[in-house]
């Protein structure tokens, strides 16, 4: 059993390591998505190298120990089928069901997630397009291609969000865009990184370079 405190911890650096073997994990990068005190980050990797569920080193960064992994990947499944659940068995927005499924997660029961997963009829990805790992571990290919990356004339359909604050998924809300949206990129404006991008063959619309990296196409 472990704190809230910890688990939101061990949720925060599974997320992390998702960003590619080439990212370091520091204490600055934890203390950034958890929006929490240096201090704190400090005494709480000390506290979870105790307990054999981090490795910490000054070079490498912060990675899971294999008993982390699996601790920190049944959090995260919890998680977003319980983001499932409320989006499509309750009726909540998807910019409501986060911060929900935070306080869901950490409902410690052995075989919750299993029979909330067969009832849900197995998803592979949350409302946001977040894989879900399966009962043994195995998690579903994550998608990496950003709208950015992009050449104009490409047609793509949102396939997941990076961002995930309601201000953003709001904002996506105003522009009709959801999961499974079709995009094309029109236009790459060369001064700031913007697009000109046209949504479902509706007319063209200007977006910033941060709004075009949080979305995941495929």
């Amino acid at each position: 059993m472990y704190t809230l405190s910890e688990e939101n911890y061990l949720k925060a650096i599974y997320r992390l390591a998702s960003h590619g073997k080439d990212f370091k994990i520091t204490p600055t990068a934890i203390s950034e998505t958890l929006n929490n005190n240096p201090a704190s980050v400090v005494d709480m990797i000390r506290k979870l190298t105790e307990k054999q569920l981090i490795e910490y080193d000054k070079k490498k960064g912060v990675r899971l120990t294999s008993q982390g992994l699996k601790d920190a990947t049944l959090i995260v499944r919890r998680h977003r089928l319980w983001e499932v659940f409320l989006l499509e068995k309750l009726g909540y927005h998807w910019d409501e069901i986060h911060d929900i499924a935070e306080e869901l997660e950490h409902i410690n029961d052995a075989t919750l997630a299993d029979r909330l997963d067969k009832f849900l009829g197995f998803p592979e990805y949350d409302p946001h397009g977040d894989p879900i790992p399966k009962a043994n571990g195995k998690v579903p290919k994550p998608f990496s291609v950003t709208l950015s990356d992009l050449k104009p004339g490409t047609l793509s359909r949102v396939a997941a969000v990076r961002d995930t604050s309601s201000p953003f998924l709001q904002y996506l809300q105003k522009l009709n865009i959801g999961i499974g949206t079709r995009i094309q990129v029109v236009e790459k404006i060369s001064y700031d990184n913007s697009l000109v991008i046209k949504i479902d063959d509706r007319e063209d619309t200007t977006v910033s370079q941060k709004f075009g990296e949080n979305i995941l196409v495929d």
